[in-house]
């Protein structure tokens, strides 16, 4: 398939082109050869008919895989990009922030930035078939937040794999006859255990909030039973990793590794089944839920419109923090997907939200509290409320397997998506691990495995709120902000829209120009201003942590951040010429580098800078 070359007046360039000495170039991908399902493409530099001096095929020629069909792609966008954050995160965030009046901010940064960037990311990853690091031959200072987003992917992993490991011994757990979290009794549960079904409420005299009752039999498994929580005095007191769920992380790290080893050909299998399991899981526990008595109390209370909400800043700064949890956009993923699309392409969490209400709605109503008492977010939701609520259900085993298999889906897919990030983002930039495919996704899967071992010793989720809070907090803000002002500015909207239209025919709209030049921006950094200033005390429960683990967090976060002026700094160095020519260098294309000279910098700034 032959791509035609734009014309001359259009073409991205430092200076005019020179009819004399400048060729013009044409990408010509061929398909080689389908194995498996997966097609593969040769992409080769080209001479134009016009210009003789330029041998048809004297560059080298890179074979890359693509998705055998565009419903892979698909399911593994979707599958990245819905994880357990849209169960444990986002519904409590829409009850908490006004119901139904949250969705007011949530879809307005929706099209004003995050539809955008989520597109910028498909087109960038698919136009230049390469992952996040090397995707960076467009504006080579910028190659650093490539690496930032790596890294970030990375860190996420280290913790994100330990809460797939906690589904996975729930559901082991659950293949009993009656739940072990049902009951007191058992040998992890402590003297204070309180049945609530026996005590009529009694216990919560004090004011407390059923969600913060650490001495319920499902509570206690949680923290007791799974985390060993108890035996630790702080993040300062890990102890051993527990060899149940050491086991369980083992099993996890090996689903990763044989559904990442053989590249989009075996991941793109595996998502028929983890990006659409949970939406079929949901659709039963939903009918179930909606059956349960104050089902409706808990869903009334999820979408009651409250705007005088709006009038709170938290309120817009959630929804669009939200945004990027929501898309997946700034881990490297997309980019990295849509790298393995072929080249003309078309790459163009509310329903959770009322599966947990109709079942905390339950809770209330069994309990005689207030649906704020119950509800909550993050791990004590799915590992303590609702599992506690299935409990009392007829079929109570049924329910908890097919609950757990759908948090272990949601998780999985996710995890894929990080890890392959990771995987090629660094065999594009080093070509020897692209060899050693195999070896090279085994040492990322055990090196993600060795480093989680220590969130699952006694005082490991300590060790797992530290790295949840700075990990990807600020830091992949901050990459997406970098992100979006290299492509926009750098780069420029201009060239980035005749990338676009190479592949698929037309340029983008005004709408998307002017959201990836301004809007995008703004929005950007009004977020990362705002996740600074507003970022509270590190805490778990009671537990206050110490000043030196905000130092470990920060040096995390700034670990990957640093990425970015390093290796501009670097690339400057490294460059030849006046000072001039060292920064046209860094902010121009590799391509286009021999037309690079100290006159025409300040051209090159009012023709990509200014344009739309």
């Amino acid at each position: 398939m032959n791509i035609p070359v734009l014309p001359e007046n259009k073409l991205s360039a430092v200076a005019p082109l020179k009819q004399l000495n400048v060729e013009k170039k044409e990408v010509e991908l061929i398909l080689v050869k389908e194995q498996n399902g997966v097609q593969y493409t040769n992409s080769s530099i080209v001479g134009s008919p016009s210009s003789p001096g330029c041998t048809s095929g004297s560059a080298d020629v890179e074979e890359r895989e693509t998705w055998g069909k565009k419903l892979d792609f698909l399911l593994s966008v979707i599958g990245f990009a819905v994880d357990l954050a849209n169960v444990w995160r986002f519904p409590y965030l829409c009850y908490k922030n006004g119901g139904g009046a949250f969705l007011i901010p949530y879809i307005l940064f929706l099209f004003i930035a995050g539809m955008p960037l989520f597109y910028m990311e498909l087109a960038l990853g698919q136009y230049n078939r390469e992952g996040a690091a090397t995707v960076w031959k467009i504006c080579p200072a910028f190659k650093g937040v490539g690496y930032t987003v790596i890294l970030i992917a990375l860190y996420v992993g280290f913790y994100y794999n330990v809460i797939i490991a906690w589904s996975l011994y729930y559901l082991f757990a659950s293949l009993t006859n009656e739940l072990p979290w049902l009951k007191c009794g058992n040998p992890w549960n402590s003297p204070n255990c309180t049945d609530p079904l026996l005590s009529n409420g009694s216990f919560l005299a004090n004011g407390t909030s059923y969600a913060k009752y650490k001495n319920t039999p499902a509570a206690e498994f949680y923290e007791r039973g799974v985390l060993h929580i108890h035996e630790s005095k702080g993040i300062h007191d890990l102890g051993l990793p527990r060899w149940d769920l050491t086991l369980c992380l083992v099993v996890v790290v090996f689903i990763l590794y044989f559904s990442l080893w053989k590249g989009v050909k075996s991941s793109g299998k595996v998502v028929y089944i983890t990006a659409t399991m949970p939406y079929v899981v949901l659709l039963v526990l939903l009918i179930r839920g909606i059956t349960l008595p104050g089902a409706m109390n808990g869903i009334r209370e999820y979408i009651y419109v409250d705007l005088n909400k709006l009038n709170n800043p938290q309120v817009w700064i959630d929804a669009a923090t939200q945004i990027f949890y929501s898309l997946g956009a700034g881990f490297g993923v997309l980019i990295a997907y849509a790298s393995y699309n072929k080249f003309d392409n078309n790459c163009y969490s509310f329903f959770s939200g009322f599966a947990i209400f109709s079942v905390l709605g339950y809770m209330a109503n069994r309990h005689g509290v207030e649906i704020k008492d119950v509800a909550t977010d993050g791990a004590g939701l799915v590992f303590i409320i609702y599992p506690e609520a299935i409990s009392t259900l007829p079929g109570s085993t049924f329910f908890a397997i097919v609950f757990f298999i759908m948090l272990l889906t949601l998780g999985i897919d996710s995890a894929m998506g990080g890890m392959e990030a990771v995987i090629t983002g660094l065999s594009d930039d080093f070509k020897i691990l692209k060899r050693n495919r195999k070896v090279f996704t085994f040492a990322t899967a055990f090196g993600t495995f060795l480093v989680a071992l220590f969130c699952i010793t006694n005082g490991g989720i300590y060790v797992l709120t530290l790295l949840d809070k700075y990990a990807a907090g600020t830091s992949i803000l901050f990459g997406v902000l970098i992100e979006a002002i290299g492509v926009s500015w750098f780069y420029g909207v201009d060239r980035f829209s005749e990338d676009i239209e190479r592949m698929m025919g037309f340029k983008p709209g005004i709408y998307w120009r002017v959201c990836w030049k301004f809007v995008s921006p703004v929005f950007l950094l009004f977020v990362v201003i705002a996740s600074i200033v507003t970022s509270s005390e590190l805490k778990y429960d009671d537990y206050i942590f110490p000043y030196w683990s905000h130092v470990v967090g920060w040096s995390i976060a700034l670990s990957s951040m640093l990425f970015v002026p390093i290796y501009a700094l670097y690339k400057f160095l490294c460059m030849p010429g006046t000072l001039k020519e060292r920064i046209a260098y860094c902010i121009t294309p590799e391509h286009e580098h021999h037309l690079v000279t100290e006159g025409n910098v300040r051209q090159f700034k009012l023709k990509h800078w200014l344009a739309i």
